[in-house]
């Protein structure tokens, strides 16, 4: 069985912070799907341990101090679906 995001209102880049789609005019739910579903495209700004692909890791700089929340420059993002 194979997992999708389907189209739902709440991952639409149409729907506004009131909840209301922009193209149709009316008020959605997090139910609600229809053929002009466009994917909200969004950036993860969370640059911390347990983002990184290194925690934990050999490539680790820190590999005694890296903890969650913490910060480092040598941060690498995780691949993988959001």
């Amino acid at each position: 069985m194979a997992i999708r995001l389907g189209n739902s209102c709440s991952n639409c880049e149409n729907l506004l912070a009131t909840n209301q789609c922009k193209i149709h005019g009316v008020q959605v739910n997090a139910n609600y799907t229809c053929d002009s579903f466009t994917m909200m495209q969004a950036l993860k700004n969370d640059p911390n341990c347990t983002t990184c692909t290194r925690f934990h890791g050999p490539t680790c700089a820190n590999p005694l101090k890296a903890a969650p929340e913490m910060l480092c420059s040598h941060w690498a993002p995780q691949s993988g679906a959001a």
